[in-house]
This record gives C-alpha cells, structure tokens and sequence, in this order.
C-alpha cells in the first residue's frame, strides 16, 4: 500500500474548489460541469459526494435536471465565511471571551473596519472604509472627522 497521506489534500480544500466553480459559473451547475470548470481531475462521483454533502450542510441548493440535480450556492463567498463564523461562535458558551480574543487579534486596519461597521457605516466597494478617499483613513481614535 503507498503512503495515502501524502496525496491526502487538506481539509476543506475539494469543497472550496467545488465552491469556487459554482461562484464563477453565475447560474446552476450539474457535477458534469463542476468537473469540466475543475483545475483538477477528480471522479465525478467525487463531485457529486461533495455537491450532496454541501447540500445536507445549506451551502448549495439544487434543482432537478435530467436525471439528477443542478446546484447554485446559498450565499456568496463573504456570507458563507460570516455563516462558518457566527457557527464557530455558537459552539462555545463564553460568547464574551471568544468575542474578545477574536477583535483583539484583529489588525489595525480591520479593527478600524469593525469599529466602522458597529458604528453603523457601510462597506466600501472595495472592500475599505466608506466615506474616505485612496490614502486617507480614519484618525488615530478610530472616530470619523
């Protein structure tokens, strides 16, 4: 027997890859298809044990086509890391302490961010701060001026 663990890929990375073809496809895909969008060569039973799997989990939703199912994602990119995250937070107690740790190992700029987004501010298209143009930030106090 060879050693399995070598060619194991990390945990998560076939549904991302699964995910990412589903996100740029922009409308339903079967498994044959998410195999064809694929940079790598998996079975497409593979496919489909991954499609079904983020089915049972909410991720995708999927229709019938043919004789079996095509499938779109429940939510873009950013909503399904916010999901994973507020599902993270739910498994502890000490919603406090985790909360805590989290924002205290945030940067500077995404502290910044945060402190904007509880404050009621919006995101910016590309991702910054609403309200300040290239090259400026909020002041040192995290306060718009």
């Amino acid at each position: 027997m060879g050693d399995e663990s070598a060619e194991r890929r990390p945990a998560g990375e076939l549904e991302a890859g699964v995910l990412a073809a589903l996100w740029s496809a922009g409308g339903p895909l079967t498994p044959g298809q998410v195999q064809g969008a694929l940079e790598m060569s998996l079975a497409r039973t593979t496919i489909t044990t991954i499609l079904s799997r983020l089915y049972e989990k909410g991720t995708v939703t999927r229709v019938r086509e043919g004789r079996g199912y095509a499938y779109t994602p429940t939510e873009d990119a950013p909503g399904l890391t916010a999901r994973r995250m507020h599902s993270e937070l739910a498994k502890d107690e000490d919603r406090g302490t985790v909360l805590a740790r989290f924002v205290s190992q945030l940067n500077d700029e995404d502290e910044r961010l945060l402190r904007s987004l509880l404050d009621g501010g919006d995101i910016a298209p590309d991702g910054g701060e609403p309200g300040f143009g290239a090259g400026e930030s909020r002041p040192a106090d995290g306060r718009a001026g």
